[in-house]
């Protein structure tokens, strides 16, 4: 049977670990190969989990790239915008 987590455990465990989602959003600008060369630059991705990413921010409106702590992510968050990419931390 699956087990049903309801929205206070699931606040609880971020609150413990920490973690955090590095949250990138499509747009009508950015080319795929900016966006992956951005990914591979900012967030040490491999060019395979660049263009994968790049194809989930396109087909799917976004996609989570980096899960981490606040201080990790929040300056390559800084990065990702400062490259004319919409990026959140959330």
């Amino acid at each position: 049977m699956t087990e049903v987590r309801h929205k206070n455990e699931v606040l609880d465990d971020i609150a413990v670990t920490g973690l955090r989602d590095l949250v990138v959003f499509n747009d009508d600008v950015n080319t795929f190969e900016h966006v992956i060369k951005t990914l591979i630059k900012v967030c040490k991705h491999t060019s395979e989990q660049a263009e994968q990413c790049t194809l989930l921010i396109h087909y799917k409106g976004k996609c989570c790239v980096k899960k981490g702590a606040w201080e990790d992510l929040r300056p390559m968050q800084q990065a990702i915008c400062e490259a004319g990419i919409d990026a959140r931390v959330v």
